[in-house]
């Protein structure tokens, strides 16, 4: 089939299947692979020549893995340094000991049961990571770790190819470089990478930023990616391995966000063709054959590495249940670097053909149950985790009446804030959270938090409600912040609300309660934002005053006037240019503001 034509079945494949899974909540990854189920030679039979597309889908893995680099920093690295080497050895060391230790069991050699154990160890860093990024949740504990496993496995993959030979029944071939030569091969092409990254890319895309032609910095970031890898593949490593050492070198450069931006949808595009090319691989006919053998290969296997991941993880994340399994689940599939492996062990005569070509199809299935997993993880375990995890409800404090004027509901970062002001002005006030974690760690710092729901109406009154003259509702959650609040406003109407809106609609919710009184959570630092600009940019500090005090009056205005219309979007819209034009217009004609400098650069209308 000619390259347009390929091209295009690839491209109705993603757009047909990929919508469907994410609608269906499977996530993209399984969407790819049936993509290439359905058109690879098991299926329809639309594309033949897998191999091809393998090689090139690969790219997309480069790519990945030289964004990771941008977005990881060496001092970084070297902070994740006991995740790497410590988590990552401790997972394929154990994994590879009891899947090798099984396949010797049932009858293997002690070559074949090290490849078949270590090869099965390794997982696949494509799948974890735009699993991970899908569901955000690269920066989540059980995330850095499993970042840190497959970057170790990555670098296991050195000494794996170096030992492979050794490891056959024919010899090796002749004319190779003998092991010294060949690390010091490596050696110098490591140190070519680091001090090219340091003293050579960042003067070149200098170079390359003034002819202001966004081609050519999407080109040379192109070519530093994909020829770092080609670079390093030539000496036995990964090229993976390479190109997330290049983005290492340019994560601190001034040219990092460039970069990324333009590497992104070639990585995207790249990286589900090679899902879809995974998918294209997987030799349905040995699956129809013999299918009791390979679910129970792939469940066993998959069963085993999530088993040893789970003990380790738990060790590492202080005994906590939801961050180890989570870990466990986002890396026990199999990795795209044991087709290479048992390839090349079938040719080294390490193992039988047979069992190359039955543990490839299980390494195939295993990425395709992985999302599934996680899936079952995330609406179903997950929950039930957290819950064990938080034990028997506590018993709510014993709240006594202080006689305190002020109730304030919500301890975090705005109850805070309102507390230590009362407390330095020597007004006393009731304090009511329901995160026990977050009650132990204010009162290290001498605050009084009591553990109590304020929607209760024993535990306020037992508060001193009835007496209490203002009632400040700092809850972060939405539905429970509106709960309360008209539950207050029935029980306690004498109370003065004053409450904290995390946006518009949460405030247009609040005044539909009756509570008048509310700061929406970003509106007052872009106010304070926006007045320490405009000091900056010449307008003396008394004028931005007045000017931001003026647009926060405004804005309120118009935020109680478009309250009556917050379901008519036909109507805000129109509201919304009225206000704008309104609000130009008062600024024009006010004298104070008429007479400031004029600041070039500025244009275009707010639409926030």
């Amino acid at each position: 089939m000619p390259f347009l034509q390929q091209a295009l079945v690839y491209l109705v494949a993603t757009v047909v299947a990929v919508p469907v899974f994410k609608r269906l909540g499977l996530g993209s990854v399984l969407g790819y692979l049936a993509a290439g189920v359905v058109i690879g030679p098991w299926a329809i039979g639309l594309i033949s020549d897998v191999d091809s597309v393998l090689h090139v889908a690969e790219l997309g893995v480069v790519l990945l893995l030289f964004i990771v680099g941008l977005e990881l920093q060496p001092s970084r690295l070297w902070q994740l340094r006991r995740t790497v080497f410590g988590l990552g050895s401790a997972q394929v060391l154990g994994t590879a000991v009891v899947l090798g230790g099984i396949a010797l069991l049932l009858g293997q050699k002690l070559a074949a049961a090290i490849v078949v154990g270590v090869g099965l160890s390794l997982s696949s860093t494509a799948f974890a990571l735009q699993l991970l990024a899908e569901k955000k949740e690269q920066d989540r504990e059980h995330g850095r770790a499993a970042f840190g496993i497959l970057l170790f496995q990555d670098l296991a993959v050195i000494p794996l190819l170096a030992v492979l030979p050794l490891l056959g029944d024919r010899p090796a071939e002749t004319g190779g470089d003998p092991w010294w030569l060949s690390a010091i091969k490596v050696v110098g092409v490591l140190a070519g990478v680091f001090v090219s990254g340091r003293y050579i890319l960042r003067p070149v895309f200098k170079q390359v930023a003034r002819t202001q032609s966004q081609e050519v910095m999407t080109a040379a970031a192109l070519l530093v990616a994909v020829g770092t890898a080609l670079l390093v593949s030539a000496v036995g490593l990964s090229m993976s391995l390479g190109a997330f050492l290049a983005g290492i070198m340019l994560a601190e450069s001034e040219y990092r966000h460039e970069l990324e931006a333009d590497i992104q949808p070639f990585k995207g595009l790249l990286l589900g063709l090679f899902f879809i090319a995974v998918g294209m691989s997987a030799d349905l006919g040995l699956v129809l054959e013999q299918p009791l053998t390979v679910v129970g290969l792939v469940l066993g296997m998959t069963a085993i590495k999530m088993a040893v991941l789970y003990v380790i993880g738990t060790r590492a994340c202080g005994g906590t249940p939801e961050p180890a399994l989570s870990l466990a689940v986002v890396i026990s599939q199999g990795g795209e670097f044991a087709f290479v492996l048992f390839n090349l062990a079938a040719r080294q005569g390490i193992m039988d053909g047979p069992l190359a070509r039955m543990l490839v199809v299980v390494v195939t299935l295993s990425m395709a149950l992985t999302p599934l997993l996680y899936g079952l993880l995330v609406r179903v375990l997950r929950p039930r985790l957290l819950l064990r995890a938080a034990g028997p409800a506590r018993e709510f404090d014993a709240v006594p009446d202080e006689g305190h004027p002020v109730i304030v509901a919500g301890f975090g970062r705005v109850g805070q804030v309102v507390g230590r002001i009362l407390r330095a002005r020597r007004i006393g006030f009731t304090a009511l959270d329901t995160n026990p974690d977050h009650i132990e760690f204010v009162k290290r710092f001498g605050n009084r938090v009591y553990y109590g729901d304020a929607g209760r109406l024993d535990l306020l009154r037992a508060a001193g409600a009835d007496r209490a003259r203002i009632f400040v509702l700092a809850i972060d959650d939405i539905e429970t912040s509106l709960r309360i609040g008209q539950f207050v406003r029935e029980e306690f109407p004498h109370l003065t609300i004053f409450a904290r809106a995390r946006n518009r609609q949460h405030a247009y919710k609040l005044l539909d309660l009756g509570i008048e009184r509310f700061v929406r959570d970003t509106f007052p630092a872009g106010l304070e934002m926006s007045r320490d600009i405009l000091t900056l940019l010449g307008t003396d500090a008394r004028t931005s005053e007045q000017l931001v005090e003026r647009f926060r009056a405004f804005d309120d205005k118009m935020l109680r006037e478009n309250y009556q219309h917050q379901a008519d979007l036909g109507k805000l819209a129109e509201l919304a240019m009225r206000s704008r034009d309104e609000l130009e217009k008062m600024f024009a004609d006010d004298a104070a503001f008429r007479e400031l400098p004029a600041i070039s650069g500025a244009g275009g209308a707010d639409r926030s």
